[in-house]
Parts: structure tokens; C-alpha cells; sequence
């Protein structure tokens, strides 16, 4: 049975986890509001002829969270700490919510401020977030943990659809607030986030290399390890490791740069996280509605189908929960890729060899056994995207930085999504509209690249801790070095005290992992 401590530990991470919820539901929150009639009447919009303005209200976000994650996260999470990066973060959230639920009638540009400050919000939040959950969890849960973070985005997904669904339903009665309660809905998560962060521990290891606060970070770690014995072996680990990356690479960002190991992971986790966008997955959550009116016409099909989605999503984001720290991280992005690939195939050519079936405007569509296979094969997508290349994408990214850059290149590795997205999203519809579901062979073949990428190049990461990391990538072993230059063993304990023989036990164990 677990431990009061460790259930705690979950705890903790489960608060941070929940930023994820804004990105979750905000991904689907736009596409909600722009499908409102009275939401485009309230800012005298036409779907057709005013499609660049309402694109630039789904730009705004990105520009603000691109802008917050390469610039902002990072230094924010490592001088004021993580939880004030989270706190932030959910904060300026809540603000753009009632800036966007109440902009006045005939003004975009409130709407649109409204949108860059969320971006800005969330780029805090997401940045700090996974730290926090890496630099807390031990290694031999640190997988599950994660997953857990893409599952919130799932739930927020889940939130944000069901709401828009019943909105939907009942928008003549609701009028102008079927796309205000949507909005409105978002300040819900980051209100308790805000409401619990105070009353938890900050990460140790910022307590170490922001202050040199040996003590707090001692405080923090007796709060979540299960014994004293755990609690100095990690901070003497973490001390060892921050020694060494201050004083023999650079205690600034320009250790991204400088090392070549920390070059060779940024490169990395740059390749996997565009990747995780050009699977097919951030279309789908852009345009599944689109995708879905060439086989059905009516919009509360879709509506609903989108919201199932959702729902299934959040059960299958938890199959990391026991692959993750079981096959490892590379098994998952191999298998998924794999998978994507297969149903990024199968769906254009179930939709090539179908009839279409022309209505009476004129509109084609499919017949509703093809509509069903179609949905299910873009379901089973999901269930393959989901614990691999939603949940393992993140969990790698942020566990593999040292400490010294680990906040700066987490922010500006997660926001290479947005980047990719954005790009990739300006010419997807016109690829669409002339290619149909031709397109998908697009998403077929990186699929089969990924995996290939991953395969080569890709190390596993299952539970090794934070500090032995760079050997990985070739780098020094920061713990050794560091030891040596605060003048102890390589096992980081003064000669005599008779715990040197433990502590190189357990480096030695945690680098054969």
C-alpha cells in the first residue's frame, strides 16, 4: 500500500498537472466560439469573407504563448520559482477569460487582447509546469506522473466540448451566452490552482540553485521522500550536479549553446515536439469539424462526436500509466508513431474507395456505415497519440535538461508546438479543401519518419534520475564531477562518514538503469 508521503507526492503533482487543463480546454474553446452564429454576430463577422479576421483571434493565442515560452517561462520559473511560474500563469488566465466573456459588442480588438494574454498565461504555466512535476517526482514513478499531464489536457478538451455540446443544444434559449459560457468555464481550473499552490512545497532543487538554500530544499524533500537517508542522498545529488554546471559549463542559458550535449537534446526535443504536431493530432483538434462535414451535415453530430473524442481521449492518455515506466519511453514513440501511420493510411483510402453521396445542394458526402468506420479509424488514432506522442512527448522533454537550463529549454521546446502548429495551419485548409481526404497521406508518411527518428536517435529515458541524465547524451556525469569539485568521493560524501560506500551504490545503480 502506498505511503502517506508518496500519495502526497501525487498530490503535489496532480495541482501542477492541472495547468494542462487550460491548454486542453483552450485548444477547443475557440472552435467552439467561432461555430456560434451569435458569437460572429456579436463581432460582425462572416464565417466566409471575414475568415483571415477570425484566424488572427486563433493567432493571437499562439503569438502570446510563443512569445511567454521562449522569453518569459524560463526566467520567470527560475528566479521567482515554479509555483509563482504557475501561479502567474493561471492567473493572467483568469483575467483574459473575463476580458474575452465580456468584450463589448462590435470589438475584436478586446476579444483579441483577450487571446494574446491567455497566450501569455499559458506559456508561464506550461513551462513551469512539467518542471515542477519532474523536479519533484522520484524516478520510478516520474513516467506515470507525466502521464497525467497530457491527461488534463484531455480533460480540458473533455470540459471544453461537453459544455460547448449542451451549449449548443440549447442555443436559442441561451442566445449570446451559448458562446459565453464556454468561455466563461475556463477560469474554473486555474481558480484552484491558484487557490492550492501556496500550500504545497517548491521544487528543492530551485531552492538549491536559485538561493543555495540547502535547508528548504531539505524541508521540501522530508515532505515527499520516505525516509532521511532518501532526503540527503538526493540533495547531496542535486548540490554535486549544480557545482558542476556552474562552474564548469555555465550557470546561464548559454549552456544550450555552449555544451554540446545540451545542444544535441534541444536539437532533439525540437524534432519531437514539431513532430508531435505534424502527426495529424494538432489538425484533427483544429479541424476534426471540418474534417467530419465531408462525411455528416448536421453540426450537432459533430458536436457530439467532438465531444466523445474528448471523453475517450482521457482513457487512453492513461495507457502511459503502465507502459511508460514499464517498455520506456522509445517503445511508446515507436509503437504510436506506428499506429498513427497505419490509420493515417487506412482512413484516405476507405474515403477514396467509398462512393459519395450528393445531396440535394449539391454538397457530397458519405454514407453513414463509411462515416462510422471513418470515426472509429480517427478514434483508434487517438488511442495510439494519446499515451505516446501527447503523454511521452512531454514527460521526455522535460526530464532530460540539466538544471541549470532545464526551465528556458522546457518553455522553448513546448512552444516549437505552437510554432509548427501555427505554420503548418496557414496553408492545411486550402490543402483540404483541394485534396479532400487525400491530405491524411501527408500525416501517413511522418508518422513513418518519426519513428524512424525516434529509433536512431532517440535514447531511453526510464528512470534515470534528473542528475544522471547527461551521461545519456554524452555529457559528463554532473553528479561525479561536481562531487570532485566540492571536494568529496565521486559518491559525494567526505571520507569516513561511512555513507560513501551507499551514495556510490546508488549512482552506480541509477547510471545501469
Amino acid at each position: 500500500m502506498a505511503s502517506a508521503k508518496r500519495i502526497y507526492n501525487w498530490y503535489i503533482a496532480m495541482v501542477a498537472a492541472m495547468c494542462m487543463v487550460l491548454y486542453g480546454y483552450d485548444a477547443s474553446v475557440f472552435n467552439a466560439a467561432q461555430g456560434s452564429q451569435n458569437w460572429l454576430d456579436w463581432f460582425d463577422l462572416d464565417a466566409k469573407s471575414d475568415a483571415y479576421l477570425i484566424g488572427l483571434v486563433n493567432t493571437a493565442y499562439t503569438i502570446g504563448a510563443i512569445v511567454s515560452g521562449f522569453f518569459l517561462g524560463g526566467p520567470l520559473a527560475d528566479y521567482f520559482g515554479r509555483r509563482w511560474g504557475m501561479g502567474i500563469g493561471c492567473f493572467l488566465t483568469i483575467i483574459a477569460t473575463f476580458i474575452q466573456a465580456f468584450a463589448p459588442r462590435h470589438n475584436l480588438g478586446a476579444f483579441i487582447g483577450g487571446r494574446v494574454l491567455i497566450g501569455l498565461g499559458q506559456g508561464l504555466a506550461l513551462t513551469a509546469g512539467p518542471i515542477y512535476i519532474g523536479e519533484v517526482a522520484p524516478p520510478e514513478i516520474r513516467g506515470r506522473i507525466m502521464t497525467f499531464w497530457q491527461t488534463f489536457y484531455s480533460v480540458g478538451s473533455f470540459i471544453a466540448y461537453w459544455i460547448a455540446y449542451a451549449a449548443n443544444i440549447h442555443r436559442k434559449t441561451l442566445g449570446n451566452w451559448d458562446w459565453r459560457l464556454v468561455v466563461i468555464f475556463q477560469i474554473l481550473v486555474p481558480l484552484l490552482v491558484v487557490i492550492l499552490l501556496p500550500f504545497q512545497p517548491e521544487s528543492p532543487r530551485w531552492w538549491i540553485k536559485r538561493h543555495k538554500n540547502v535547508e528548504m530544499a531539505r524541508a521540501a524533500l522530508r515532505r515527499i521522500r520516505e525516509t532521511d537517508q532518501d532526503v540527503e542522498d538526493e540533495i547531496l545529488a542535486i548540490r554535486e550536479a549544480i557545482e558542476y554546471e556552474n562552474e564548469a559549463i555555465s550557470g546561464s542559458y548559454l549552456a544550450l549553446f555552449k555544451d554540446p550535449s545540451l545542444r544535441k537534446r534541444l536539437g532533439l526535443a525540437f524534432v519531437m515536439n514539431v513532430g508531435q504536431q505534424l502527426s495529424g493530432q494538432g489538425t484533427l483538434n483544429s479541424y476534426s469539424s471540418a474534417i467530419y462535414k465531408k462525411i455528416w451535415t448536421s453540426s450537432e453530430t459533430i458536436n457530439l462526436i467532438n465531444a466523445l473524442n474528448a471523453t475517450f481521449g482521457i482513457l487512453f492518455t492513461l495507457n502511459a500509466l503502465w507502459t511508460a515506466d514499464r517498455f520506456g519511453r522509445r517503445w511508446l514513440l515507436i509503437v504510436g508513431a506506428a499506429g498513427m501511420a497505419a490509420c493515417m493510411l487506412i482512413v484516405p483510402i476507405v474515403g477514396l474507395a467509398t462512393p459519395d453521396v450528393v445531396a440535394a445542394d449539391g454538397s457530397t458526402t458519405k454514407t453513414q456505415p463509411v462515416g462510422i468506420a471513418i470515426v472509429f479509424l480517427l478514434f483508434l488514432f487517438i488511442l495510439f497519440y494519446k499515451p505516446s506522442w501527447g503523454a511521452t512527448v512531454w514527460m521526455w522533454t522535460s526530464e532530460v535538461f540539466s538544471m541549470n537550463v532545464r526551465a528556458q529549454a522546457v518553455g522553448m521546446c513546448s512552444q516549437m508546438q505552437n510554432v509548427a502548429n501555427t505554420i503548418f495551419q496557414q496553408f492545411f485548409p486550402i490543402f483540404l479543401a483541394n485534396e479532400g481526404l487525400k491530405c491524411l497521406f501527408f500525416f501517413f508518411a511522418t508518422n513513418i519518419l518519426l519513428a524512424i527518428f525516434v529509433f536512431f536517435l532517440v535514447p531511453e529515458t526510464k528512470q534515470v534520475s534528473l542528475e544522471e541524465m547527461d551521461v545519456l547524451f554524452g555529457g559528463q556525469n554532473h553528479v561525479e564531477k561536481g562531487g570532485q569539485m566540492l571536494g568529496m568521493s565521486s559518491a559525494g560524501a567526505p571520507t569516513g562518514t561511512g555513507d560513501g560506500e551507499k551514495n556510490d551504490v546508488v549512482h552506480q545503480e541509477t547510471r545501469a538503469v
